[in-house]
């Protein structure tokens, strides 16, 4: 199980010299110079990465710590706003928990992080792979860093034949064996850098491995073949319907906020009937939640990580504003309002325009 010594010296050195540079990340000349990665900055980072691409968040960074750039800013703002500024990033509960989690930075803490992994836990929406992160990043502890990337390599490095989702516990194990305690910060970021950019899912370019000394199926030609997946379940389907109502004399959408708990929890867009695995009037126009002249206007498609949805949609016009909680929304407010991708589609559908209302300028539409 222990690491030769030379493979985080390898790795230290490529890093060195191949870092990505990022806007969260300090660079290793700005550590040997005596700079300190801004824990506030990793943590935004590594939350928002989370089933993410780095090239998605970029933009979505930038915005956050310009609109906030101390985690007591970002505890102050209203939920609301950190919702509108998350939209279309998708996973929206990383969103509120990443509220909750400046709240208590700065109410338990102080608005300083806890420099332990172990402590880094008991904060909001921080789990075992963000605590080790901002520990090792921002803090320096030899914690076992594990993502996506980094169970390619190790797998790969040790030839890992159990699929991935069982072979978690030898990967860190691994992976704290690997980690040194001088640098830990750049080795972890060394290590993700390595995943994304030479030992990546497809055609990985082992040629240029820094460490493919002792690796098992770079030796074997088999890199390709981890890591070992078990076979994936089928996605269960579920169905419902949208309802964009639009009052004529402006072309305003009226919008409803949805409940905090459940998917999209906290964000708006549409009234929607309840999702459910049967068509079992989920889709009708009986399922709206006041009365109209609702006529079909399509359907939406959306896959979420458990179950893929289709969304049939509906359309009526209306000049009285409707019964409930809600606000009409103009074509010029709904902009900026805090719809995930999956309303805007609706909206879209239901306006007939082809194309759904873009987020500010800036964000990446997507899931």
């Amino acid at each position: 199980m222990n690491a030769p010594r030379p493979f985080s010296q390898g790795l230290l050195a490529w890093y060195d010299a191949h870092a990505r540079p990022l806007p969260w990340r300090v660079p290793p000349a700005g550590i040997r110079a005596g700079e300190r990665p801004d824990p506030y900055r990793v943590w935004l980072s590594e939350i928002m990465l989370q089933q993410t691409t780095v090239a998605a968040v970029k933009s979505y960074f930038e915005r956050f710590v310009n609109r906030w750039p101390r985690v007591e800013d970002l505890a102050g703002a209203p939920v609301e706003a950190v919702m509108g500024e998350w939209a279309g990033l998708g996973y929206y509960a990383r969103a509120r928990n990443l509220h909750a989690c400046a709240k208590a930075v700065t109410e338990r803490h102080g608005g300083r992080f806890p420099r332990t992994a172990e402590a880094l836990r008991a904060l909001p929406g921080i789990g075992e792979y963000t605590s080790a992160a901002i520990a090792s990043i921002a803090f320096g502890e030899a914690a076992a860093v594990v993502d996506g990337n980094v169970e390619r390599v190790v797998t790969r490095r040790f030839a890992i034949e159990t699929p991935v989702l069982k072979a978690r516990p030898l990967i860190r194990a691994q992976v704290a064996a690997l980690t040194p305690a001088d640098r830990p910060g750049d080795f972890a970021q060394g290590m993700m850098d390595l995943g994304a950019t030479i030992c990546t899912p497809r055609s990985p370019a082992c040629i240029l491995c820094p460490v493919r000394e002792g690796c098992a199926a770079g030796a074997a030609g088999t890199a390709e073949r981890y890591p070992v997946k078990a076979p994936k379940a089928a996605k269960p389907a579920r169905r419902g319907a949208a309802f964009v109502a639009v009052r004529p004399a402006d072309g305003a959408v009226w919008l409803a906020r949805r409940p905090d708990e459940g998917m999209l929890g906290g964000m708006c867009g549409p009234p929607t009937s309840a999702w459910s695995a049967r068509a079992d009037g989920a889709t009708d126009a009986a399922a709206a939640p006041f009365p109209a002249a609702w006529r079909p206007a399509g359907s939406v498609a959306h896959g979420f990580t458990h179950f893929d949805l289709t969304l049939k949609v509906w359309r009526a016009d209306l000049d009285e504003t409707p019964p409930g909680e809600g606000w009409w929304s103009s074509p010029n407010a709904i902009t900026q309002e805090a719809l995930p991708t999956l309303m805007r589609k609706a909206i879209a559908t239901g306006l007939g325009t082809g194309a759904a209302p873009s987020a500010p300028r800036g964000r990446r539409r997507g899931p």
